[in-house]
């Protein structure tokens, strides 16, 4: 984008598994300057595949540290050679894939705060970690690690209380007890450890960047009431740990300016503010700017639930982090495999490869679709631990076969009872301010959504959330430091449009069949796991 820049602005950077992104906000929140580096396409000599190298056994998976560095050069580059004015950007923050880890080796942190402005960081910090392939997101390699973790803590529902979830593989306590196990001289020679999102903040920083809160608690580490390390858990992973992670902070601290390197080489202000940057789902909950009680909804390949909390009840399945734009809050994360794919599998059964032919049955039937109740599980769910397909009639009676428009309509509401039953059982309750934000493929279905409302009893809105984490960290660029609700620093951002609201009715009807969907969800569940006898 050729456009030169003469605007005070905010930087919002996302360092994810395929790409580094930035986009630049001016003062009344609009996105003028956007750019990409794409790891696959702009630096193949890594030799990565969707930017990760997935290891021979298949569950270990790593990305490279340089490659992170040399697309952020390529980035800045591009931005000055099209005019880019570095001078008017007041602040920048910034989002990183949850969950992976940098190692920084002894004497890295002298590096960082020598860097030469005749120099492109990858060829300065070459030599500065202890591993130069490091764990993401993708890594299921520490079931053993999980286990010890979840013993230490007196079992997995006691990690969860403590931490906002149980053990998972991906989740970096796990992946550094991993490597003091694996590879204890890597361990030992560790002066640092980051999360991707705060070795993106060091970088611009020039210094070791704390760990914030918000992502902070996808570790298995952060006690996420009191917003310290638990000592236990730490103990459980590794020696000398909390030394290597730094105190953590909250998610809108000003955690310094930027480095002299940036001003000298593309001239950013000496008084530029770096704000802690985040995970990447925490800066997709600032994107769409939810607020409590509000519930974001991601219709995609997996479904996926983003909810705001004031009491969270942490369980065995989904996620608790902090609230990365509200320190008294929480958010939650709950994942659900049989997404798009499975309504896509029933519209071709049941409604001749047509959306259209689908909205039809969904306006033909009625709300509660006459008690008829469906679970479709074509692939092992997340929430619950199901597979396969499971129909009940309204008497509880399990029944091969629906009706074609029955069964379109068991799908779509069976699928909304499920996310407002699991939510609930994470301490989320609909308020009368409520409103759920939807996005994805499936938001595109007026139909879907009218379902959507009525299940939960909360109008839904839709947004266009293509760069939801890094429009969310230019916002928190904006935020931070500033003695004001984040609500008051992105009102003039743009509006969600207004989708469905609630039918008449409608409450009635789902708060009868909710309970009767759990119990059921329960016998499912029950029948599933019974062992062959």
């Amino acid at each position: 984008m050729g456009e030169h820049v003469t605007r005070s602005c905010c930087l919002g950077w996302d360092f994810s598994t395929q790409q580094v992104k930035v986009v630049a906000i001016d003062a009344e929140l609009n996105v003028f300057y956007e750019d990409s580096v794409h790891f696959d396409r702009d630096l193949p000599e890594f030799e990565t595949q969707g930017g990760v190298h997935v290891h021979k056994d298949r569950l270990t998976v790593t990305s490279p540290v340089l490659m992170w560095i040399q697309a952020l050069d390529i980035i800045l580059e591009k931005m000055k050679a099209s005019g880019f004015d570095f001078s008017q950007v007041l602040a920048l923050s910034g989002a990183g894939q949850q969950h992976g880890s940098i190692y920084w080796k002894t004497g890295a942190s002298l590096a960082l705060t020598a860097l030469s402005p005749d120099l492109p960081l990858h060829q300065q910090l070459k030599t500065c970690f202890s591993i130069s392939d490091c764990p993401v997101w993708m890594d299921s390699s520490t079931t053993a690690q999980c286990r010890q973790l979840e013993a230490a803590m007196g079992g997995a529902q006691s990690l969860s209380c403590l931490t906002g979830s149980r053990a998972y593989e991906r989740f970096t306590g796990n992946q550094i007890a991993k490597i003091y196990q694996k590879n204890p001289e890597a361990y030992s020679r560790t002066e640092r450890i980051s999360l991707v999102s705060s070795f993106a903040a060091s970088l611009f920083l020039g210094s070791y960047s704390p760990i914030d809160y918000s992502d902070g608690s996808g570790m298995n580490l952060l006690q996420i009431q009191d917003k310290v390390w638990s000592q236990t858990c730490l103990g459980a992973c590794a020696p000398h740990l909390e030394e290597k992670l730094g105190l953590p902070v909250p998610s809108c601290s000003v955690v310094g300016a930027i480095s002299s390197y940036y001003v000298q080489r593309y001239g950013f202000p000496p008084g530029c503010k770096v704000v802690a940057f985040t995970g990447d789902n925490p800066a997709s909950l600032a994107g769409m700017r939810l607020e409590e009680g509000d519930i974001a909804v991601s219709l995609g390949t997996s479904d996926t639930l983003f909810l705001w909390l004031q009491e969270p009840t942490p369980a065995l399945e989904g996620h608790i982090f902090c609230n990365p734009v509200d320190p008294q809050h929480y958010m939650a994360l709950l994942c659900f495999k049989n997404g798009s794919l499975m309504r896509e599998k029933i519209r071709n059964e049941c409604a001749s490869c047509s959306w259209s032919e689908f909205s039809k049955a969904l306006q033909s039937t009625e709300m509660g679709n006459g008690g008829n109740l469906g679970f479709y599980f074509d692939v092992m769910e997340i929430t619950p631990e199901i597979i396969g397909r499971h129909r009940f009639n309204a008497e509880n009676h399990e029944v091969p076969a629906f009706p074609r428009d029955v069964e379109i309509r068991a799908l779509i509401e069976g699928q909304f009872m499920a996310k407002r039953i699991h939510a609930e059982g994470l301490g989320y309750r609909v308020m009368p301010k409520t409103k759920i934000l939807a996005t994805g493929g499936a938001s595109h279905n007026r139909d879907i959504l009218q379902v959507l409302a009525d299940v939960f009893g909360a109008p839904v809105y839709v947004i266009d959330t293509a760069n939801s984490a890094c429009v969310g960290s230019a916002y928190r660029a904006f935020h931070g430091g500033k003695d004001v609700p984040f609500t008051e620093v992105v009102k003039l951002a743009p509006n969600p449009r207004l989708a469905a609201t609630p039918s008449p009715g409608a409450s009635q009807v789902y708060e009868a069949l909710l309970p009767r969907y759990a119990k059921l969800e329960q016998r499912v569940l029950f029948q599933t796991q019974r062992p062959l006898e």
